[in-house]
């Protein structure tokens, strides 16, 4: 099967340099990027730092997409102002700019509209500046992100992104404190052992909601953006941002094995993908494979002349295994759509 991208639907993954102030990282990401025939999705906090990370993204035919800085809040004129400024600076160069949602949204739902309205009229002066697309990940109900887009419908430059492990994470836990109010799924401590089946059935139940939630925007007829990775409610600290090929160990064992499945596994990540082919409308579908969190260290081999002699690449090795897990992680993202693709 060739595992190369339909080139109708963009499939990115982040492109970062994984330490600061090091360049020869963002060469070493620009090679593999290339090599694994991805589009890439960059971070950037200030335009000159986006302006630095795009020197290095291999040319491909989807433009690139940008996750700006997280404490931008678009209720804020000031920070629609800063998204303006990207949009303008790099239209024609990058084809969206990702905002995260708030809590504090959820309770201005109105003024969120009139303000997301504004920066839309902005952006269609322009044909070429990038579409804004609001990312679900502040944990407010479902429901509410989807009445978003819907009332955004006439709204043709600003849209929205589903992130599946943040829904995925609050669907989890809601699922779990159903069934045992007053718990924390994430706080179980020496109870685990006995209440694992019900952890796995509230972690089972994530899937379903993400794909309702993916054919409910599908009707709005907006174009609709992925932030694609795979989670367990029990990973301490952050519990998403994981490799569609990861497992959570545990110290005991469960169905036969000292790990637990996570969200999704190979199957979610195949039926997101399917299912968001045949709800949005065509071309309006765009992937990103964010995974953070896969830690290891791999030999540069033919990236080694990147690398001045004698350097130390303890950095650049650890940033080399994560690439190597974002380019597996690629295949099987390429696979789904080949295989979900009219």
């Amino acid at each position: 099967m060739d595992l190369e991208p339909d080139p109708a639907v963009p499939a990115r993954a982040l492109f970062q340099r994984r330490a600061d102030e090091d360049e020869a990282l963002l060469s070493l990401a620009g090679l593999r990027f290339a090599q694994m025939g991805a589009a890439a999705e960059l971070a950037a906090d200030t335009p000159d730092q986006l302006e630095t990370a795009l020197r290095f993204v291999p040319p491909h035919p989807h433009l690139p997409t940008v996750h700006l800085n997280r404490g931008l809040n678009l209720l804020q004129e000031r920070d629609r102002a800063t998204v303006g400024e990207f949009a303008s600076r790099f239209a024609g160069r990058v084809a969206g700019l990702v905002v995260h949602d708030s809590r504090e949204m959820g309770n201005q739902t109105e003024r969120l509209l009139a303000g997301l309205r504004e920066l839309d009229t902005f952006l269609g002066e322009k044909p070429d500046r990038p579409l804004v697309f609001l990312e679900y990940a502040a944990g407010l109900e479902t429901a509410w992100f989807v009445e978003v887009a819907e009332r955004l419908q006439d709204a043709g430059r600003v849209s929205v992104c589903v992130d599946v492990g943040h829904i995925g994470i609050r669907q989890a836990g809601q699922e779990f404190a159903r069934s045992h109010p007053g718990l924390d799924l994430g706080r179980l401590g020496d109870r685990l052992p006995d209440l694992v089946a019900d952890v796995q059935d509230a972690v089972g139940s994530a899937l379903d909601v993400v794909l309702g939630v993916i054919r409910s925007l599908g009707r709005t007829g907006k174009p609709v953006h992925f932030h694609l990775h795979d989670g367990h409610p029990l990973v301490p600290g952050l519990s998403d941002h994981f490799s569609f090929l990861s497992r959570f160990p545990v110290p005991f064992s469960y169905r036969g094995r000292q790990s637990l499945d996570m969200l999704y596994g190979l199957g979610g990540l195949a039926s997101i993908v399917s299912t968001a082919l045949e709800a949005c409308r065509p071309g309006g579908v765009s992937f990103t494979l964010e995974v953070h969190q896969a830690e290891g260290r791999l030999p540069l081999g033919d990236a080694a002349p990147l690398f001045p002699p004698g350097a130390d690449t303890a950095d650049a090795e650890r940033a080399n295994y994560w690439l190597y897990v974002l380019s597996g992680n690629m295949m099987l993202l390429s696979q789904a759509i080949d295989t979900a693709a009219p």
